[in-house]
Formats: structure tokens, C-alpha cells, sequence
């Protein structure tokens, strides 16, 4: 009976357990699940909820301030804050033996203890790292700790050990399970970490090459990809290739969302954008961009970042002249430069000790040369070491060459016979070589022939759209100009061959009616030549930077007789655009027209143009309180290959052609007694 009372007592107790179980369970699998959707904050709230759970469970400890420190870090940069819970982490997952939990939580502190600043513990860990490689043969645990072995000697610009390092991580991730989405994202960014070693070479080929392989691999991470673009952007900066470079600075744009703002790499690309136009001489775009990178360097809570955008800057204010402005910000920049980039060091003392000169201060010119001096000399002698070791590697392939050539001379003493069979065979071999050479250069012929036949059909099936098109173009001619033409001849006939006909009033009517189609005549005229104007083919933007006041002022001043419609104009941040003034003011011209068209027989009729930001992106907007309508009236604006009479649509061909020669993109929102917006959007760059 007692053995039953106490089953009884303990059995609550028992199925508390089961529950709590089950919750902690339902936790570990949101926390991973969150983590993978990259919400970060929300991470931090389940892990501290499975933190007071867990109690004095080691493993769920781990799991738990694991998660909580991941999203501290990744939540816009909370280094600070997510170090303690790593090494928390670290430390119950050493009590509880499991190397799984303890391999990742050590290979964020690496990262973090040298992002902040915290160098005697980082070389500690390493050596730490290093005592478990040599100890395990756990495929996961190698894969992890040989490629924190590998950025920390990056980070220390020794390239050699680098690429050792990471090459050997990359085959140990290649045997990871193939449906982990985190490690195909980390062999993405082992390749784009070597590529980036190349880029120090100044080797940009071998760089773009890399960056290449490490692309498939990123397409599920926006943060890892956004520092690939970043590298592209170093490349093709050393190819000195705008477009591309261009190119991938708006994609990292693309990149931002609510969710994660990207500082890190905005502020990177901008420094870029920055350091090129320094080297062109371009003092206003490099001022534009230095800005901008060091607006989102202190948004980051990144000091290399910080430093970085900095150095940057200082360039620049010396490139202008303001020497005491650039000692400054080069001064800020000087903190811990020396561990973050040696480069990045020398420049700065470099800069400093020319820009104390300027200013005539020649003690504190010395102290920095001095500085600047000692440590170039550091970097040219480890760079000598390098090239010694490279050249004693050489020298040993060519010791090794000769043995093997002096066997080889031996041989050929013992296998003359042998000779004249292997003779025989290389004819027969070149002669297959030779069969197969023109086989290839057949091959190769019909292979150009069929891409040059696609390309010609191609041609053709454009070269048929643009007949169709030019005559579909010609059939409005007939319609919309003839007609009006027609009408005036008529009249002209009418009244000099039997004006008896006419009363007055049908005289006044028809003076009316024949005046308004001639205006109409005129106007649709002169759409129709600007719209050929913009289909020549040598007739190209020529953008430049445009404010769009100046915009708004010639909009106003063209529609000046217009004064029974209020028409207003709005740009309260001043904004100024990049793009070709005279095809957009053309674009707002036409707009406004059509508004003003629009608004015959409204009451109270007005017309609105906004200028604003917003997503990185710059908009114009116009809004009229007319009749509205549908969008398919509208349909020429969107489709190429709509062509409508030039009363209704040309107006629209001619907005149409010009927004798209200066990449810019139109919406519309209309609806019926509701009025009409039409919205252009500008890339910002």
C-alpha cells in the first residue's frame, strides 16, 4: 500500500517532465526554424525562453545561448551583446562533451573576438582550435575549424596558410549532408574568401573566377551575398570596368529589405564607388559616395567597417585640400588599424605625416613618416619572404627536373629498340590526331554556321516586327493627319466654291471646328517628331546631374496661359536627379498635357507633381482629379507593340520610348471619377 501512495505522489512530478520535454523540443525546432527564415529578434525572444527552461540541462544551455548570441550578432551587428552568450555557450557544451555545439559556438568567437578588438583572446582560441584539430577526425568539426583557422590567417594577410586552411575546409564541407542549407551557403563563402585572397594579389581574373564558383552556392542568403557583389565590385574596380561595377553596386541595393538593412555591404559599395572616382579625378561623385559609405560605416556598429570608410574619407578631404579636416578623420581611423588592415595603416600614417606638412607642422610630419616608414618596411620584408619561399619551391622543381632528365638519358641508352616501335605509333597517332583535328574543324564550322543561320532568323524576325510596325505606323498617318487635312481642304472648297451655302452661324462652325483640328494637327505633329527623334538611332541620352526644381520651373514656365487649372509642384527634399534633362523634360511636358487635356470638363480641376525618396529610390509623381478611366486605355504606355492614333496613343509611344532610353520605370494608378497618377522611379546611384 506505502509502494502505491508514493507512485501516486511522484506521478504529477513525472508528467510535469513529459510536458516540459515536449516544449523544449518544440522550442529547439522553432529556434532553427527561425534562424534559417533569418528573423532575427524573433530568435532572441523563443531562445530566452528555452535559456529559463532548460534549468541545469548542459546541452539545452548550449543550444539555448547559442541561439540567443546568433541573433544578437546577425540582428544589425550586436557584437557586444552576443559574445558572452557564445561563450556561454562554448562553456556548457564543453561540460556536456558534445564537440558539435562546442565547434560552432568557438568558430563565431573567433570572428567576434576579432571584430571586436579582442586580439590576445582570439590568438588563445586559435591555439585552442588547433589542439582539437589535431585531436579529432570528426568531419563536421574539421570542415568548421579548418576554415576559422583560415580567416584568422587572412585576416592577418599571411595568403599562404589562408588558402591551405580553406581548400582543406572545402573538402571536409563537401562530405556534409547535402540538405544542409547553412553549409552550402559557408562552401560559397570559402570560394568567395579565397577569390577575395587573389583580389590582395591584384590577380582580378582569378578573383572574378572565384566569386563565380561562389555564387550558386549564396543565392539563399541576401547577407552573404550582398559581401560577394562587394568583391565583384573590387574586381571589376580593377579592370577598371564601370558598367560592371555599376552593375553589382545597384544589386546590393536590391538586396536591402526591412529585415536586414545590409549596412556593411551599402557602406562598402559606396566606398568603393568612392575610392574609383578618386582615381579618375572625379571629385564630386568620390564626395557623393565617401558620404554615403561613412553614413552606413556608423549605422553598422562595424569598426573595421568604420575604419575603412574613414580612411576613404580622408583621402578625399586631402585630394580637397582640407588637411586639418582629413588629420582628423585619418586620426579616428588610426585606432586598431594596424591589427584590421596593415594596408589600410600604412596609407593613414602615410597621410598624415603629407597632410602635417602641408599645414607646416613638421614635428608631427616626421613622427607619422616615421611610423609610416617602419611599417611599409614590415610589409616589403614579408613580402620578400614570400617571394623567397616561392623561389626556393621553384628551385627544388627544377633540381627534381633534372634528376629525372639524367634517368631519362639513361633509359634511352637501354631502349633503343623500343624506340622505333613507339616511332611508329606517334605517326599513327598524329595521323588520328589529324583525323580528329578536321573532324573538330567540321564540326566546329557547322556548329558557327547554325549560331550565324539563328542569328539571321533572328534579325529577320525582328527586321519583320519593325516593317509591321512601320506599317501599322503608317496607318495612323493616313488616319490621324489625313483626316483633319481633309476637313480643312473641304472647307477651303466649300468657301470658295459656293459659299451661298453657308449661313453665318455654319460659316462660325465650321471656322471653329477646322481651327481645332489644325491645332490638333500641330500638336499631334509635333508628338509624332519628337517621337521619331527618339527612335534615330544615334539619338542618345546624355545624363548629367539635374535638380528637380530646374525641372519643375520649365514645366511651369511652358505652361504659363494655363490658368483655369492650379497646378502645383512640390520637392521638399531637394532632390536632384542623374539622368538626361531634355528627355525628361520632355516626359513632363507630355504628362502634363495629357492632365491638362484631361481635365476639360472637371470642376475645380488641378494638377499635382511630387518629388520624393524612398527604398533607395528616387520618384516624380503626377496626380490629376479628372474623369480617371481603365488601364487599357492606357495600354500603349506598357506595350511595345501597341500602336494607337496619334490623337490617343502617340503622346504615350513618346513617354514610353524616352522613360525607357534613360532607365526609367512608369506606373499608373487611374481609376474612373477617381483622377489619374502617373509615378516615374529612378534608381538612386
Amino acid at each position: 500500500m506505502r509502494k502505491i501512495v508514493l507512485i501516486l505522489l511522484f506521478l504529477p512530478l513525472f508528467n510535469f517532465g513529459q510536458i516540459r520535454s515536449k516544449e523544449i523540443i518544440r522550442l529547439l525546432e522553432e529556434c532553427e526554424t527561425i534562424k534559417k527564415n533569418e528573423n532575427y529578434r524573433d530568435l532572441i525572444a523563443v531562445a530566452n525562453k528555452g535559456i529559463s527552461l532548460s534549468k541545469n540541462d548542459t546541452y539545452l544551455l548550449a543550444r539555448f545561448n547559442f541561439y540567443k548570441a546568433y541573433g544578437f550578432e546577425y540582428d544589425n551587428n550586436q557584437y557586444a551583446k552576443a559574445i558572452p552568450f557564445f561563450e556561454a555557450s562554448w562553456k556548457y557544451a564543453k561540460t556536456h562533451q558534445n564537440l558539435k555545439e562546442e565547434t560552432l559556438a568557438i568558430m563565431r568567437l573567433s570572428y567576434l573576438y576579432y571584430s571586436t578588438k579582442q586580439f590576445q583572446k582570439r590568438e588563445d582560441l586559435i591555439k585552442y582550435i588547433k589542439q582539437i584539430l589535431d585531436t579529432t577526425r570528426n568531419v563536421y568539426t574539421q570542415g568548421i575549424l579548418n576554415g576559422s583557422l583560415g580567416e584568422y590567417y587572412l585576416d592577418k594577410s599571411e595568403i599562404e596558410p589562408f588558402i591551405g586552411y580553406k581548400l582543406k575546409a572545402i573538402e571536409y564541407r563537401k562530405k556534409f549532408p547535402k540538405d544542409d542549407a547553412s553549409n552550402i551557403v559557408n562552401i560559397g563563402i570559402s570560394y568567395s574568401q579565397i577569390g577575395q585572397a587573389y583580389i590582395k594579389m591584384k590577380q582580378f581574373d582569378k578573383g572574378i573566377e572565384y566569386s563565380n564558383y561562389a555564387k550558386p552556392y549564396m543565392t539563399e542568403s541576401p547577407n552573404s551575398l550582398a559581401f560577394l557583389y562587394n568583391d565583384f565590385i573590387k574586381c571589376y574596380t580593377g579592370k577598371q570596368n564601370l558598367d560592371s561595377i555599376t552593375k553589382y553596386y545597384k544589386s546590393i541595393y536590391k538586396l536591402v529589405s526591412k529585415e536586414d538593412s545590409l549596412h556593411i555591404s551599402v557602406s562598402s559599395a559606396n566606398r568603393y564607388m568612392a575610392e574609383y572616382f578618386i582615381a579618375k579625378k572625379n571629385i564630386s561623385k568620390a564626395s557623393f559616395f565617401a558620404l554615403k559609405a561613412l553614413r552606413f560605416a556608423e549605422k553598422s556598429n562595424d569598426d573595421e567597417i568604420l575604419m575603412e570608410a574613414r580612411v576613404t574619407q580622408g583621402k578625399l578631404l586631402f585630394k580637397q585640400k582640407q588637411f586639418e579636416k582629413a588629420i582628423e578623420i585619418l586620426k579616428l581611423a588610426a585606432t586598431h588599424a594596424y591589427e584590421f588592415d596593415k594596408n589600410s595603416f600604412i596609407i593613414i600614417n602615410q597621410l598624415l605625416s603629407e597632410s602635417y606638412s602641408q599645414i607646416g607642422d613638421w614635428e608631427q610630419a616626421f613622427k607619422y613618416q616615421n611610423i609610416y616608414t617602419k611599417a611599409n618596411e614590415a610589409m616589403l620584408n614579408e613580402s620578400a619572404k614570400q617571394t623567397i619561399a616561392n623561389a626556393e619551391a621553384k628551385f627544388q622543381n627544377r633540381n627534381k627536373q633534372e634528376k629525372i632528365n639524367l634517368l631519362s638519358a639513361e633509359n634511352k641508352v637501354k631502349n633503343l629498340e623500343i624506340e622505333n616501335t613507339r616511332k611508329t605509333q606517334i605517326y599513327l597517332g598524329f595521323g588520328f590526331l589529324l583525323l580528329l583535328t578536321i573532324a573538330g574543324l567540321l564540326y566546329r564550322q557547322n556548329r558557327s554556321r547554325k549560331k550565324t543561320n539563328q542569328k539571321l532568323e533572328t534579325l529577320n524576325s525582328e527586321l519583320d516586327l519593325a516593317n509591321k510596325s512601320k506599317v501599322r505606323f503608317l496607318n495612323i498617318l493616313n488616319h490621324d493627319l489625313r483626316g483633319p487635312i481633309a476637313n480643312l481642304i473641304g472647307f477651303l472648297h466649300l468657301q470658295e466654291n459656293h459659299p451661298e451655302l453657308l449661313d453665318q452661324e455654319s460659316e462660325k462652325r465650321l471656322k471653329q471646328k477646322t481651327t481645332e483640328g489644325a491645332e490638333n494637327l500641330l500638336s499631334s505633329m509635333e508628338d509624332l517628331l519628337l517621337w521619331s527623334k527618339s527612335q534615330m538611332e544615334n539619338y542618345k541620352p546624355q545624363p548629367k546631374e539635374v535638380n528637380v526644381n530646374s525641372l519643375f520651373s520649365d514645366t511651369a514656365k511652358h505652361f504659363f496661359n494655363i490658368d483655369n487649372i492650379a497646378i502645383t509642384y512640390h520637392n521638399p527634399q531637394n532632390i536632384e536627379l542623374y539622368t538626361d534633362e531634355n528627355y525628361l523634360k520632355t516626359i513632363l511636358r507630355n504628362l502634363t498635357g495629357n492632365a491638362i487635356k484631361a481635365l476639360e470638363k472637371t470642376e475645380n480641376p488641378s494638377i499635382e507633381w511630387k518629388a520624393y525618396t524612398a527604398n533607395y529610390k528616387t520618384y516624380l509623381s503626377i496626380t490629376d482629379n479628372g474623369p480617371g478611366g481603365n488601364n487599357n486605355q492606357f495600354k500603349a504606355l506598357y506595350d511595345d507593340t501597341q500602336v494607337t492614333g496619334i490623337k490617343t496613343g502617340l503622346g504615350l509611344h513618346l513617354i514610353r520610348d524616352l522613360a525607357k532610353a534613360i532607365d526609367c520605370e512608369i506606373t499608373l494608378e487611374t481609376q474612373e471619377n477617381k483622377g489619374t497618377t502617373f509615378i516615374l522611379c529612378f534608381n538612386s546611384i
